[in-house]
């Protein structure tokens, strides 16, 4: 073959090669294009797909939040409407009652000027007749009521002193029958109303801003607090402190410390509220206990059942007259062990009777009767032994003193609450009232000595008994009471004992 030939054959050849390598890798470019461009489609595809369902869910949710919202709406129109209706019954109330009350008025008004009238009349008739009289007997009337009256006293002296003793009888049994009765009306609204300004608790906010979480969404923090401890909040009461209100100081003692353990927190909500009381149950029944078992230990009475001590320890959280309940019941085991030693009585019934006189007091705003009954009843349930029940029982005189112990747990009281400093009155309170008390009695005619007693509580006044008589010294007694009723301020009531005493001396030469 020539070699010209031979040569075009073989660029021939090469030219065919190169064209079918480029056949071959547009072919493959192609290929691998349209792998891709299907890749992306079905992406594309699948975003599209996402897309939908998220909007799809986005208008759920929308859906929900309105219909929540419409929901929410309703039910505040509901009681907005409600309240509305509240208050046009409440005014059309108070409209009626204002007509009620004016109508009312005009016809006492009428019936006032009437009986001013017929007063006037009788005046003028009554002073027509003393007139008449004193010409009559010229006498003025002074004159003749003062004849009367010394004639009277001094025939009918023993008939007036019968009839003075007889109405002070009278008035004493009407007296006992009004305490009975104030009694029971302040037992029945110990557990329905109280003064707030004698059983609150305050709490110091760190800050004003505070105020907001412990209020809560529409007052709902608020709400869960007083579920959770049965204490009210005030928080608008005093600027800077919450103050907590209830009955039951054990209860607001658990308040106090969960309202500090939120505070400090910081995270308020009806959950955290729900913990924060519950640890503060556990903390201040832990100082109830161990309460209870430092008095028993101070006081050295033995062998009390656990759940009495407890029951005891709940004292700690008592005052009488701004004193500790506890500690003055602790405080009068050691004036009772040092009388019953004096005279031979059995201590350790005199202590325990002590110590446990007031336990009635830690549930008597819980239960009917009186602190003592209830002290009586907690202690035959815990099986404290008859003669301590029968030492603690008379402290207050409901029972009669059966054994030595009792009468000593009755003075020790009086002298653990009676003792200047002990309770409310300071010294110099107490030493200025029971000067002013004497100095009453002393300023008047016919007084020797007067003396104030029983912390304040009675008065014992000496007079001369050539200077005034039976009929005086009961007149004595009364305008003595009278000038303390108007022109000293106490607690409870004073005891006024007049005693008119003749001796008669003489001597056998």
């Amino acid at each position: 073959m020539p070699p010209i030939i031979l040569t075009v054959l073989l660029t021939g050849a090469l030219f065919l090669g190169i064209g079918a390598g480029y056949l071959v890798r547009y072919l493959h470019a192609h290929s691998k294009k349209n792998s891709i461009e299907i890749r992306i489609k079905e992406r594309e595809i699948e975003a599209e797909k996402k897309s939908l369902e998220v909007i799809e869910e986005a208008e759920a949710k929308a859906k929900d939040i309105e219909k929540e919202a419409k929901a929410e709406r309703k039910h505040l129109e509901e009681k907005l409407d409600q309240k509305e209706t509240h208050l046009t019954k409440r005014e059309e109330l108070l409209d009626g009652r204002q007509i009620d009350i004016d109508s009312q008025k005009e016809s006492l008004q009428g019936k006032v000027e009437q009986i001013k009238s017929i007063k006037s009349r009788l005046d003028e008739r009554v002073d027509e007749a003393d007139h008449k009289l004193e010409k009559v007997a010229n006498l003025s009337k002074d004159e003749a009521l003062e004849q009367i009256v010394k004639k009277v006293e001094h025939e009918r002296e023993g008939d007036i002193l019968a009839r003075i003793q007889k109405i002070q009888r009278a008035g004493e049994e009407q007296y006992e029958v009004q305490a009975q009765n104030l009694l029971l009306a302040a037992i029945h609204r110990a557990g329905n109303t109280v003064a707030p300004n004698l059983m609150t608790a305050h709490v110091e906010i760190p800050n004003e801003d505070l105020k907001g979480k412990v209020i809560g969404r529409e007052g709902r923090n608020v709400r869960a607090f007083e579920r959770a401890t049965g204490a009210d909040v005030l928080v608008d009461e005093s600027p800077g402190y919450i103050v907590l209100s209830s009955f039951d100081p054990i209860r607001r003692e658990i308040a106090r410390v969960a309202l500090e353990t939120l505070l400090k927190d910081g995270r308020i909500q009806p959950a955290k509220i729900e913990e924060a009381v519950e640890a503060a149950r556990a903390e201040v029944g832990k100082i109830v206990r161990v309460q209870g078992e430092k008095a028993a230990y101070e006081a050295n009475v033995p062998n009390l059942h656990p759940d009495l001590l407890t029951i005891l320890g709940r004292l700690h959280f008592r005052t009488s007259y701004g004193q500790n309940v506890l500690w003055h019941s602790v405080e009068m085991t050691h004036i009772a062990a040092v009388i019953a030693e004096e005279t031979g009585a059995n201590v350790a019934t005199a202590r325990a009777g002590a110590l446990l006189h007031d336990i009635g007091k830690t549930v008597s705003h819980e239960v009917a009767g009186t602190h003592v009954e209830i002290g009586i009843r907690i202690l035959e349930k815990y099986g404290v032994d008859q003669e301590v029940i029968l030492a603690m029982r008379a402290h207050h005189e409901e029972y009669p003193y059966e054994t030595p112990e009792s009468i000593i747990v009755q003075v020790a009281d009086s002298i653990s609450g009676g003792r200047p400093g002990a309770r409310r009155d300071s010294m110099e309170n107490y030493i200025k009232r029971l000067t002013e008390l004497e100095q009453i009695a002393t300023n008047l005619a016919g007084v020797e000595k007067a003396f104030a007693i029983a912390a304040g509580r009675e008065i014992r006044v000496l007079v001369n008994p050539n200077s005034l008589n039976d009929l005086e010294t009961n007149k004595l007694a009364r305008t003595i009471a009278t000038t303390i009723e108007s022109e000293l301020r106490y607690p409870g009531e004073i005891k006024v004992h007049v005693i008119r005493e003749t001796r008669v001396i003489s001597y056998a030469r």
